[in-house]
């Protein structure tokens, strides 16, 4: 069947932004990317998406604006506190059988899920000897995730899922408010790096017992997810375990024999190894 216009100015855009900024959204859910580049559209006022290939190779400043847009993750603190408790009463005491722990967050935004899992692991005993990678394509979240600062609206929210999750403190012991914002302890970023990695692309870079990687894959099509489970299967130690967003799973993937369900009403699962 012929592509139609619309679709095929929408390939002929996402190769535009692979060839020039090398960013490939090609395996991107159809109705995921049509959705986003649909509020591109708007914002930079042009009617078509060729009109918006056009500013996108000749003005320099607006591929970083469209990039927010390609990458934006909506997130929070503890978000789904459901499943940081599961992570916390669950996958942690299997975690303190080792002497050194690395933990990667893919997909990690602004960072949310990052302070999520280091303030959860202080409470846990576990920060000093823990390393954990934030890694997204977006240079300027990875900028905000380092900055760790949130506006203070947001708070409330955050410290209710905190509580929800288990936590053993208080939400306010980890952040200082000044001027309608939460600037979240350095102390909490001493044990963390933060780096462009992107799951269309890139290898594995490091090995890892806990990759957490959630409300990421459903913006991909199945090729592209099967790729980025295929790279933390690869990435986890014998028995790690990886956890993904409430609306994702490995039923369909073409690695899900590598994997058990560890929790699977929380969607964590364990990678299979010899006992």
């Amino acid at each position: 069947m012929a592509k139609t216009t619309e679709t095929l100015e929408l390939s002929l855009l996402l190769e535009a932004i692979r060839g020039q900024y090398h960013y490939d959204f090609r395996g991107y859910s159809l109705a995921s990317i049509k959705r986003r580049l649909g509020l591109a559209r708007e914002r930079f006022g042009c009617q078509t998406y060729s009109q918006l290939q056009d500013r996108v190779l000749h003005d320099a400043t607006v591929f970083p604006e469209l990039l927010g847009f390609l990458t934006v993750q909506v997130s929070e603190l503890f978000r789904d506190p459901e499943y940081f408790r599961m992570i916390r009463e669950l996958v942690v005491p299997h975690l303190k059988t080792y002497p050194s722990l690395k933990v990667w967050v893919a997909g990690c935004g602004a960072g949310e899920e990052v302070y999520s899992l280091a303030i959860l692991f202080r409470e846990e005993g576990l920060e000093e000897r823990t390393l954990i990678y934030g890694t997204d394509i977006n240079g300027e979240a990875l900028k905000k995730a380092e900055a760790g600062i949130y506006d203070l609206d947001r708070i409330p929210l955050f410290t209710e899922n905190h509580r929800k999750s288990g936590g053993k403190s208080s939400l306010s012991d980890y952040y200082t408010a000044a001027y309608g914002a939460a600037v979240f302890d350095k102390s909490l970023r001493k044990r963390t790096v933060f780096s462009d990695h992107s799951l269309v692309s890139d290898a594995v870079f490091a090995e890892v017992h806990l990759v957490s990687c959630r409300n990421v894959l459903i913006y991909f099509d199945r090729e592209l997810q099967d790729r980025a489970i295929g790279l933390f299967k690869d990435s986890l130690s014998r028995k790690g375990f990886l956890g993904l967003g409430a609306k994702e799973s490995l039923r369909f993937s073409r690695h899900a024999d590598a994997f058990s369900d560890f929790s699977a009403g929380m969607r964590i699962y364990q990678k299979q190894g010899l006992a």
